[in-house]
């Protein structure tokens, strides 16, 4: 007899991946339209549990409304004799991939991102309660991760109990990635790998290291050791470093090896401290996403919860769709928050000194994390909001990007008396190395381009004030 008989859709690893539209979606828990919403796991001793219990605060799912979006919280207690705290991550990471094993019920991201769809269909088939939900994850826990003894789940959707549980939440989060920071690459005999997102992005392998938190920003090198210890034919798995082949750039035989073989060959070299050649592979479940602006050389990033466009012109929906699924793209680099609080952060790209924008709400996060003499010098959506206020803006605080502009000299325009045109030979004008253009929803890349310029026309034109850049 199936372990789900009593649930009225089908459970699965089938339905990982499953994509729910928004014509398609009954409700939506989380996402981007609502503020507060969380998934929590935290161990508790066995009197505090009371095995197989489901608690909804606020309406059930019957009670919401088609197509409505709701504050969402999933809190999860969990007891058991080999249950430690340090794996409360862990635990709480595979929250997405048994939510998404039930037919027509969507979960994208982690931690305070969680997104959620429930489709019309699988409601219709009576799929209509939390209790459901509830049923299927104490299941799967107690299935695949036999330390857990005791389980009791509980769903908030109730908005003031949302943000008071999401207040508590963050700072739980918080906690925990301070504790993982300290050690570094250099001192760890191992890295730990996960493939927990393969089944929307099949190419993608996240590499965690002390100074490298997965790219989804859940689960630290610690919590990978303790997840592949506790369930070592799980998702994520030991990497043995291997030989180091660039110190800079983060390149590692070890890694290399074990990147080709779970990627199935797609993806053979990658490293880890760049967002040039050969970069992490980038998911869906990114925390946010570092992008190459060219106009000025240097890097700006998006978070998933900035709702404007960014100073190139681009959403961060836009943006992660030019790196996530798996791939590697010059340039466009999905990445966690804690990340940026590392040393080795875009070490090879010149760290923070390339770092040119960021919402302001990011810079808040990390500020301790900034430089100090580099600080006034990130512009945010208050400062800049096209490329040419950024210009400005760099300039006017003497970012250390603009020493970069000084080394490519621009040579003026010759005025010419004439108006008609002249041709001038063929001539190659630049040799470019992998550099991604963004603008207007296009993305083009040039890979080792030599560009070449059939005409040159030069026009007489009236005198003026040249703008300043």
């Amino acid at each position: 007899m199936s372990m789900f008989e009593d649930i009225p859709v089908d459970v699965g690893v089938i339905y990982e991946g499953e994509r729910i539209r928004y014509a398609d979606t009954q409700v939506e828990l989380g996402g981007e339209r609502i503020e507060t919403k969380f998934e929590l796991v935290r161990t508790k001793s066995p009197d505090e549990v009371e095995d197989g219990k489901i608690n909804v605060i606020g309406p059930d799912i019957k009670d919401m409304k088609v197509g409505s979006s709701h504050p969402f919280g999933i809190y999860v207690e969990v007891a058991g004799k080999q249950i430690e705290q340090e794996l409360e991550g862990v635990i709480e990471r595979r929250i997405h991939e048994y939510c998404n094993f039930v037919e027509g019920l969507m979960h994208l991201n982690q931690r305070y991102d969680i997104w959620l769809r429930l489709s019309k269909k699988s409601f219709q088939k009576g799929f209509n309660s939390f209790s459901f939900l509830g049923k299927v994850l104490q299941r799967l826990f107690k299935s695949e991760l036999p330390i857990i003894e005791k389980i009791e789940i509980t769903f908030i959707t109730d908005p003031e109990k949302v943000r008071e549980m999401w207040k508590e939440a963050l700072s739980i989060y918080e906690a925990r990635d301070a504790r993982a920071r300290g050690m570094k690459d250099e001192e760890a005999d191992r890295f730990y790998g996960c493939t927990l997102c393969q089944s929307f992005a099949p190419t993608h392998v996240c590499v965690i290291t002390p100074q490298r938190y997965s790219n989804c920003g859940s689960i630290s090198w610690f919590d990978g050791r303790a997840s592949a210890r506790v369930d070592p034919k799980g998702p994520v798995f030991e990497i043995d470093k291997g030989e180091l082949l660039d110190p800079v750039k983060g390149e590692f035989a070890g890694v290399n090896e074990a990147v080709k073989k779970k990627s199935l060959g797609e993806v053979t070299r990658v490293c880890l401290y760049t967002a040039f050649g050969y970069p992490h592979t980038s998911c869906g479940c990114f925390e946010g996403a570092a992008f190459y602006i060219p106009e000025v050389d240097g890097f700006g990033i998006v978070h998933r919860g900035f709702k404007d466009v960014t100073v190139n012109g681009l959403p961060f929906s836009t943006i992660a769709d030019s790196t996530a699924g798996g791939r590697q793209v010059d340039g466009f680099h999905g990445l966690s928050i804690e990340y940026m609080r590392s040393p080795k952060f875009l070490q090879a790209d010149g760290g923070w000194n390339r770092i040119v924008w960021m919402p302001a709400s990011v810079k808040e996060r990390v500020k301790q994390f900034i430089p100090k003499e580099l600080a006034d010098k990130i512009a945010t959506e208050n400062e800049a909001k096209t490329i040419s206020e950024l210009k400005s803006f760099l300039e006017a605080r003497a970012h250390p990007v603009v020493e970069r502009w000084k080394a490519v000299p621009v040579e003026a325009v010759p005025e010419v008396v004439a108006e008609e045109a002249k041709e001038v030979p063929t001539m190659p004008l630049a040799a470019v190395p992998t550099v991604p253009i963004a603008a207007g929803g296009f993305k083009i890349i040039l890979k080792d381009a030599k560009i070449h310029a059939k005409k040159v026309i030069i026009k007489r034109i009236e005198a003026k004030t040249a703008e300043k850049r």
